[in-house]
């Protein structure tokens, strides 16, 4: 008759490591789609007023930010401290809002584009006649969905809507 013998200092089993990568790529998809970055970098003060009844936009692939205010300390010296209009990552004056409209319009699928919202950031400081001048352009463009952004009364700058 054969004998079995033990093995000697066998130890535990090797982990398994094949699905490792599929773990790795299904977290990185995750945070891909889940990570929202600032497409503008913010060139005017932007102080928006404190209100009381506001509400959260739902679909916010729909908006598109117009900002108005004065430009930045660093800024101040090229651009001045008069109110500026900023469309994306540039100053613009109020006759560019139109084209500003087109193509943010020409980026949204077919069955989106009637929904559309411009959302105007205007910091609290500035005069309403810029911000006519802006409603006015809107208009023009058929842009007729529009919201002011604020922040809740008695948050800080970090509960903007």
């Amino acid at each position: 008759m054969a004998k079995f013998q033990k093995k000697k200092g066998g130890g535990s089993p090797a982990i398994n490591t094949a699905s490792l990568p599929d773990i790795v790529f299904m977290l990185l998809f995750f945070f891909m789609v889940a990570t929202t970055m600032r497409e503008v970098t913010l060139k005017v003060k932007n102080n928006t007023p404190a209100a009381s009844e506001i509400e959260k936009l739902t679909k916010k692939s729909l908006v598109s930010f117009i900002y108005i205010g004065s430009p930045i300390e660093s800024l101040k010296e090229e651009f001045g401290t008069a109110p500026r209009i900023q469309l994306n990552d540039a100053f613009k004056s109020k006759d560019d809002v139109r084209t500003f409209v087109e193509t943010e319009r020409e980026k949204l699928p077919e069955y989106d584009k009637g929904k559309m919202i411009m959302s105007i950031k205007a910091d609290q400081d500035v005069k309403m006649g810029i911000i006519t001048d802006v409603k006015q352009e809107l208009r023009k463009a058929n842009a007729l969905k529009l919201t002011y952004s604020t922040k809740k009364k008695g948050a800080d700058d970090k509960g903007e809507l």
